[in-house]
C-alpha cells in the first residue's frame, strides 16, 4: 500500500497518539516476557474457605434467586444473538465526515508458461510428489535493521512447516538452494502492458528486493518482488482513482491441511508471475471500492494472459475512519461482497471507539493474572475439566470498569470479547470465557463463580477473563489478552484481518499489520534495464477498457447487459465461446449473465461446470444439434462429456424432416390441422427437444400441403 496511505492513517492516529506503539508491544514487549502470576496461596485459600461458609449459610437465599439469574441469563442470551443493524448509507459525504479512508491491493496470478525466477512449468498440471521438506521459520531484520512485528508475531506461533517436493513443478529455487535464474521476461512484458493501460511511470530500472514472508507460505521465508511502476490513474463512475503501485512477484504456496501446530504446504504454485495492483487511499464509498475492483480486474482480463478460476485473483482491502486505525482485510473470494466487508469494517472500528469512550469514563484498569486451577479441580465445566486432566491450568484476570462492554456487540455475532479471544487463540488455546457470557451455558456452579470473583478482588463495575490449556500456552494467551484489552481503553490496533464468516461478512485478527521492516534487496537477481523497445511493445499490448466496451456494443443489442458483461469475470469465457462456436452473442451474453444467475438462486452449481465443458454445450448449439432451452437443461445436469449427457438425457433436437414427421403424426392423432393446437401439443412434450420458431415455421408449411392436397 503506498506511502500515502501511511501517512494520512498517522494523521488519523495522531488523535490518540499512543495508537500506532501498542501493536507492537503486544507482539515484542510482551509476548516473550515471564508473567508474574504467583499468588499467596495462603491468602488465596482463605478467601475460598471463606466462601464456602458463606454459601452454607446463604443456601436458602440462593435457591430463591435461582430463578431470577435464569431470567437474567435468558435475556443475556438474547440480547447476544441478536445481530445489529450494518445498514451503513452508501454516499460519499457521510464516509468523508467518518474521515473514511480505502486503498485496494488487487494479486492477480498470470497466465504463463514458467515461473518468475526459475524454469519449472507455471501451469497446474498433475505432478507426482517426490519428497517432503520440513521447516521452521524466524524473522530477520530487514534493510532498515528493523524487525517487522507481524514476522515477529508468526515466528513466535512456533509453528512447523511441511512442503511436498513435486517432480517437475517444484526445483532448488523455490528452497533457497539455488539461485534465482532471470526474471521471466514473459510476464515483465504483461506487466509493462498494464502499466501502460494505467498511465503509470515506468520505473527504468528494475530492482527485485525480498519481501520476508515467515507464514510458511514460501519455504525461503520470503518473497521475491520488484515494483515496475508508480502514479497511475483510473476513471470509476463517481471518482477519478490514483492507481499508486505495480508490483510483479512470486505466487505463494497452497496450504493443503493445518493445525495449530503444522502446516502441510502444495509449493506446485510457488513461484508463478503475480501482479499486485495498488490503489491510492482515497476511494470514497464501499460501494466505489467494489466499481474500482471490478474494473481492474476487467482490464487484466482484457489482456487474455492472466489465469482464471477460484484463488487466481485475490482482493484485500486497507480501511480506516478517523480516530480509528488502518486494517487490511484478507482472503475476500466473493467481489460482491466487498462493499458489506467495507461497511462492516467501519461499523466495527465505530462500536470500538464508542466502547474506548466508555471505559475512558469508567477509568478502566486490566489488572495481572492470578491462578486459578485449584478453584476448578472438581468442575463439570467440560472445556476446563478437558484440560485439567491433560495436566493443564486455568488463569483469569480482572477487567475493572469492563462490566458489560466485552458482550458488546461491535459486528454481527462479534463482540469485543470476540476480538481478546482472536488474539489468545493464536497461542494455541481454544479461547477464552468472559463473565458478560451466559456462563450457565458453560455449567459454572455458584462456588465456582463467587470463588472467580473473590479470587480477583472483583467489583460490582468489573468482569473477568478465564483461559485453559496447557501452561506455556495459558502464559502466552494471558500475555496477548491483556495487552488487546488494555488496548481498547486506547483505541484500534493497526490489524490485518481475514473472513471469519462470508454470508455475515464479518472478519477476524490474523496478525499484526506488516510494515517496511521486512524489505531487503535480493542481491541474487540482477536488476533490469527498461529499454525504449519494451515501452514501445508495451504501449501496442496494453489493454483498453473503452475499446472493449466499444466492442461488446456493436455485439450484443442489451447495453446494460454489456456492460455486466464488461465488468465481470465471464468475459473472457464470452469471447472463448464466441470464437471456438460462432453461437449469437445476444444468446451467449444472456445465457452468461441472466440464466447462470437464475440458474445459481435456484440451486444449480453452474459455477463448478469446467469452462472447456461450457464452450462444448454452446458449440453443441450452434451447430444445431441441440435448442436454447436443453442449453438451460445441461447447465443444470453439469458434468464434463456433453455428447453422452446429450444422449443420455435425450435432448437432441428434432429439426427437419424429422420435425415434419412430428408434426404429421400429432396432426393424425389429434384429428385436427390447428396450428395452435398442433403447437401447444407438441411444446408441451418436447419443449427441450423443439425450436419454437423452427415449429411454427414448419406448422405452416404442413398445413399449406394440407390444403394443396385438398
Amino acid at each position: 500500500m503506498s506511502d500515502n496511505y501511511q501517512k494520512q492513517s498517522q494523521d488519523n492516529l495522531n488523535q490518540n497518539p499512543t495508537s500506532s506503539i501498542s501493536s507492537e508491544k503486544i507482539i515484542i514487549n510482551k509476548i516473550n516476557n515471564k508473567i508474574d502470576n504467583k499468588i499467596n496461596n495462603n491468602k488465596n485459600n482463605n478467601k475460598i474457605n471463606n466462601i464456602h461458609k458463606q454459601n452454607a449459610n446463604a443456601k436458602k437465599e440462593d435457591k430463591e434467586n435461582k430463578e431470577n439469574k435464569k431470567i437474567e441469563n435468558v435475556d443475556k442470551k438474547e440480547q447476544k444473538e441478536r445481530v445489529i443493524n450494518t445498514e451503513l448509507p452508501d454516499d460519499a459525504e457521510y464516509y468523508k465526515k467518518l474521515g473514511f479512508m480505502c486503498g485496494l491491493e488487487i494479486h492477480q496470478r498470470l497466465a504463463t508458461s514458467k515461473k518468475l525466477f526459475c524454469s519449472c512449468s507455471a501451469l497446474q498440471l498433475s505432478d507426482s510428489i517426490i519428497s517432503k521438506i520440513a521447516r521452521y521459520q524466524r524473522a530477520v531484520a530487514g534493510e532498515l535493521g528493523d524487525i517487522d512485528r507481524s514476522a515477529e508475531f508468526e515466528e513466535l506461533r512456533n509453528r512447523r512447516f511441511i512442503y511436498n517436493v513435486h517432480d517437475k513443478l517444484t526445483c532448488l529455487v523455490d528452497i533457497d538452494e539455488e539461485p534465482p535464474h532471470e526474471l521471466n521476461l514473459e510476464a515483465l512484458k504483461i506487466a509493462l502492458a498494464l502499466a501502460k493501460a494505467f498511465d503509470m511511470k515506468i520505473i527504468d530500472e528494475l530492482q527485485p528486493m525480498r519481501k520476508e514472508v515467515v507464514d510458511g507460505s514460501d519455504p525461503s521465508a520470503f518473497q521475491r518482488t520488484t515494483m515496475v511502476a508508480l502514479d497511475g490513474k483510473l476513471k470509476a463512475s463517481k471518482q477519478e482513482i490514483g492507481i499508486s503501485s505495480l508490483f510483479i512477484e512470486e505466487e505463494s504456496s497452497g496450504i493443503i491441511s493445518e493445525n495449530e501446530n503444522e502446516i502441510i504446504y502444495d509449493p506446485s504454485r510457488l513461484g508463478i508471475p503475480l501482479i499486485e495492483i495498488d490503489t491510492d487511499p482515497y476511494i470514497e464509498t464501499p460501494s466505489a471500492a467494489k466499481e474500482i475492483a471490478f474494473l481492474i480486474g476487467t482490464i487484466l482480463r482484457i489482456t487474455g494472459k492472466v489465469q482464471r478460476g477460484i484463488g487466481t485473483i485475490r482482493q484485500d482491502v486497507n480501511v480506516s475512519i478517523k480516530g480509528g486505525a488502518r486494517v487490511e482485510i484478507k482472503g475476500m473470494q466473493e467481489l460482491d461482497k466487498m462493499d458489506r466487508f467495507i461497511k462492516n469494517e467501519v461499523l466495527r472500528q465505530q462500536k470500538l471507539l464508542e466502547i474506548r469512550e466508555k471505559l475512558k469514563i469508567n477509568n478502566a484498569k486490566v489488572f495481572e493474572p492470578v491462578d486459578l486451577t485449584s478453584i476448578f479441580k472438581n468442575t463439570k465445566i467440560k472445556i476446563i475439566a478437558n484440560q485439567l486432566a491433560k495436566k493443564g491450568v486455568v488463569k483469569g484476570f480482572k477487567l475493572s470498569g469492563f462490566k458489560g462492554l466485552l458482550g458488546s456487540e461491535i459486528n454481527p455475532n462479534r463482540r469485543l470479547g470476540s476480538e481478546i479471544s482472536d488474539y489468545a487463540k493464536m497461542a494455541k488455546v481454544n479461547g477464552l470465557i468472559h463473565s458478560d457470557e451466559d456462563l450457565s451455558s458453560y455449567g459454572f456452579s455458584d462456588f465456582e463463580l463467587d470463588a472467580v470473583k473473590a479470587s480477583l478482588n472483583m467489583g460490582e463495575d468489573d468482569s473477568f477473563i478465564i483461559i485453559a490449556g496447557p501452561a506455556e500456552n495459558v502464559d502466552k494467551a494471558i500475555g496477548l489478552a491483556t495487552e488487546r484489552a488494555r488496548y481498547a481503553s486506547t483505541g484500534i490496533p493497526l490489524e490485518t484481518r481475514g473472513v471469519l464468516n462470508s454470508d455475515l461478512c464479518t472478519t477476524k485478527f490474523l496478525r499484526p499489520l506488516p510494515s517496511g521492516s521486512r524489505m531487503y534487496p535480493e542481491t541474487d537477481a540482477r536488476p533490469i534495464l527498461i529499454t525504449n523497445e519494451m515501452l514501445n511493445e508495451a504501449e501496442e499490448n496494453a489493454p483498453d477498457l473503452e475499446k472493449e466496451r466499444r466492442s461488446l456494443y456493436k455485439e450484443i443489442s442489451n447495453k446494460e447487459i454489456a456492460d455486466q458483461l464488461l465488468l465481470s469475470q465471464k468475459l473472457s469465457l464470452y469471447h472463448n465461446i464466441i470464437k471456438e462456436s460462432n453461437a449469437d452473442p445476444n444468446f451467449v451474453a444472456n445465457t452468461l449473465m441472466q440464466k447462470f444467475t437464475e440458474l445459481r438462486r435456484a440451486g444449480y452449481k453452474v459455477d463448478e461446470i469446467k469452462e472447456k465443458s461450457i464452450i462444448e454445450i454452446f458449440k453443441e448449439y450452434a451447430s444445431g444439434r441441440i435448442t436454447k432451452q436443453a442449453v438451460e437443461e445441461l447447465l443444470k445436469i453439469g458434468g464434463e462429456n456433453i455428447k453422452n449427457t446429450i444422449k443420455e438425457h435425450k435432448l437432441e433436437r428434432i429439426s427437419g424432416s424429422d420435425l415434419d414427421q412430428l408434426i404429421e403424426k400429432m396432426s393424425r392423432e389429434l384429428k385436427s390441422s390447428d396450428p395452435n393446437i398442433l403447437r401447444n401439443t407438441i411444446m408441451s412434450k418436447y419443449k427441450i427437444n423443439v425450436s419454437g420458431d423452427e415449429l411454427v415455421m414448419k406448422i405452416n408449411e404442413f398445413l399449406k400441403r394440407e390444403k394443396k392436397n385438398n
